[in-house]
């Protein structure tokens, strides 16, 4: 089995953040493969994954990264793959904002889908909600896993209605 999508981080400190993606990849069955690379520590492994990875079927890539974040940046500038950054916070980010600025302010031409900080769950769903635009079986478990978003809410929209208040009305 081959990985359709890529997950990558800047330092094993990003993995309760990527392991999010994980699940979510996971959950609808779709192969990946999860890799620290750093941008600075190892930048040619990081120019080879990022030149090759489509040439090993690989279609999305999910790149995770704090402080100053240039993972995300520096895959999507040697991939034709859609990049999603991650924004993590960490010991050296300015509580993720150094990290969201970092991913999100991207040259022309050199486009990064960026989620909210520490916003590994999402990156997943958009990697899946991507991959599913041709795939009309994916598509599918997109769409049921929407509408199961849509009854959590509405069953937790019931349940508060047991929390009775004099001037509630």
């Amino acid at each position: 089995m081959k990985p359709l999508v890529s997950i990558i981080m800047g330092s094993t400190s990003d993995m309760p953040i990527m392991q999010e993606a994980a699940k979510i990849l996971n959950q609808f069955k779709i192969p990946f493969e999860i890799n620290a690379l750093s941008a600075h520590r190892v930048p040619e492994e990081v120019v080879d994954f990022a030149k090759n990875a489509h040439k090993r079927g690989v279609q999305v890539i999910i790149a995770g990264a704090g402080g100053a974040a240039h993972l995300p940046g520096v895959v999507a500038a040697l991939t034709p793959c859609p990049v999603i950054g991650v924004p993590c916070r960490s010991a050296i980010s300015l509580d993720g904002w150094d990290s969201l600025l970092s991913i999100v302010q991207m040259p022309p031409g050199i486009p990064v889908a960026t989620v909210g900080v520490d916003g590994g769950q999402n990156a997943g769903i958009l990697a899946v909600q991507v991959l599913a635009a041709g795939n009309t079986e994916l598509l599918q478990q997109v769409l049921e896993f929407k509408e199961n978003l849509k009854t959590k809410i509405l069953k937790a929209n019931e349940d508060l209605k047991q929390h009775a208040f004099e001037y509630r009305v």
